[in-house]
């Protein structure tokens, strides 16, 4: 018994224990939302404006308009397998009677990752540019990494409350991290030869980005744009708990009331919405500078030629 209570008066519980919830609890409340809150507002009006202009639109667009032009983004992209498959997912998503749920969920993804890339791709160059500025954003983007995705949620809703913009600033923060990182990986990769080419020539530092580093890192960059963009999509449910709309809330009024048939649609839906996105996003990374600008006939035809000429 001595040895157990010695052992006990080791931990230091046995004395007491640390308010430190009580303390966040007040430092957030009393001091952090009053002071912060004309911040906050300003944080949400462009996002709020991008957000209901962007469902707006698309709400408002006919089916046959939308499906017309995201098979033929596709089909420019992706090539004829990914537009027949954008074709027959759309299609399905309005029979099945989640168009309008769709159509939600994905002005808010669009959203989060135009953010994304507002605010991610500046904060890459910068840190690719100066290893300080990287030391300071390194430890940031890990804690960002490793917290779950419900604990965002927390935070979010004492400093912004509940809705559609909420929703969204969490989901810019889960999936911000992959950007900025492959847009720093991305840019240091770039050859020094060639920088040292650029430099050789007379070129700017801004010269030298724009004309040299950025087109070389496009690929990289690109990847960063799809990671974001998955992450993005993986919010959709959790957002709907802190009243997000769209499939996602679609998800979770099924679980809720226990209507796994209703809870399927939407989950099928955000996995149809992913499969689209990520086909059409990767076909554009890998793609060269070029190709971008040749149809996909013209891509194959050049692509079967390059052996012949190799001979």
């Amino acid at each position: 018994m001595a040895f157990e209570t010695l052992t006990d008066a080791l931990r230091p519980s046995y004395w007491g224990t640390l308010p430190l919830d009580a303390w966040i609890q007040s430092a957030v409340r009393d001091w952090l939302v009053p002071t912060l809150r004309p911040f906050f507002r300003a944080l949400q009006w462009p996002i709020a404006r991008v957000l209901d202009g962007l469902q707006g639109l698309l709400l408002a667009v006919p089916f046959a308009v939308i499906v017309a032009l995201a098979v033929a983004a596709a089909w420019r992209w992706g090539g004829r397998g990914v537009a027949l498959f954008t074709l027959v997912s759309l299609v399905l998503l309005d029979w099945i009677g989640i168009w309008r749920e769709t159509m939600v969920t994905l002005a808010m993804i669009v959203t989060a990752v135009v953010f994304c890339i507002v605010v991610g791709i500046p904060l890459g160059i910068a840190a690719a540019r100066s290893d300080r500025t990287a030391a300071l954003i390194r430890p940031v983007l890990d804690v960002m990494q490793t917290i779950p995705s419900f604990v965002y949620l927390v935070p979010i809703v004492m400093l912004f409350g509940v809705g559609m913009v909420p929703a969204v600033i969490a989901t810019i923060i889960f999936a911000l991290p992959p950007l900025v990182r492959l847009t720093d990986l991305g840019i240091r990769q770039v050859q020094g030869e060639l920088v040292e080419a650029g430099h050789a020539f007379g070129s700017t530092r801004r010269q030298i980005l724009w004309e040299i580093q950025l087109p070389l890192a496009l690929r990289t960059i690109m990847t960063g744009v799809n990671q974001t963009l998955m992450l993005a999509l993986s919010m959709a449910v959790i957002g709907a708990l802190i009243g997000a709309g769209g499939l996602g809330l679609t998800v979770y009024t099924g679980l809720g009331r226990l209507d796994i048939g209703y809870a399927g649609i939407g989950g099928l839906g955000i996995v149809l919405m992913a499969i689209i996105l990520d086909r059409v996003t990767q076909a554009l990374g890998n793609a060269d500078p070029a190709a971008r600008r040749r149809s996909p006939s013209r891509r194959r035809k050049d692509a079967a030629a390059e052996p012949l000429s190799q001979a």
